[in-house]
């Protein structure tokens, strides 16, 4: 079976064909998909709603509820989780045959803080819209500040070079 360098193009380029005389002959783009969808054999969701880790098989190691403390959460893992590095690094000396279940609890203690930084996306990218758009105000305030002052620079010149034109 003999394969060609270059394949022949798909069979819907020709619906482009006239596009350079007539831009609009080309068809409308599909509409944006709505719900679920799947791709590569996985089926994926257009809602931007971060799973549980219950939901995700993992058991969670900090307190469920919407009042969570995140500072005081990932200070603790991350205690949690030195903690740990330090016992696998004895575990490791003394008995290496038994570093499983550290490896283990160190991937729980990982998804755990994953999971906790992830559910504060929704917040930085709220503050770093507010921090954009702060900066876009002040940038706007300034522009505006320079060419007050440009003006009046500008209307003293012609105050300047009005008198010394009717002086003479």
């Amino acid at each position: 079976m003999a394969t060609a360098t270059y394949p022949p193009p798909p069979p819907y380029y020709r619906l482009y064909k006239d596009y350079l005389q007539d831009p609009k002959s080309a068809p409308a783009p599909p509409p944006p998909v709505v719900g679920t969808y799947v791709c590569f054999g996985s089926t994926y969701t257009t809602d931007d709603i971060l799973p549980s880790l219950e939901e995700q098989g993992v058991r969670q190691l900090y307190p469920k509820g919407s009042n969570i403390d995140f500072k005081k959460e990932l200070r603790s893992l991350n205690r949690d989780l030195l903690l740990h590095i330090l016992e696998l690094a004895d575990v490791l000396v003394s008995r290496p045959s038994q570093y499983a279940r550290r490896v283990e609890d160190i991937s729980l203690i990982f998804k755990n803080l994953h999971h906790l930084l992830n559910s504060l996306r929704p917040h930085q990218a709220r503050a770093t819209l507010i921090h954009i758009l702060e900066l876009q105000i002040q940038r706007r305030k300034q522009a505006v500040e320079d060419i007050k002052r440009r003006r009046e620079e500008a209307q003293k010149l012609l105050k300047e070079s009005l008198g010394a034109f009717e002086a003479q």
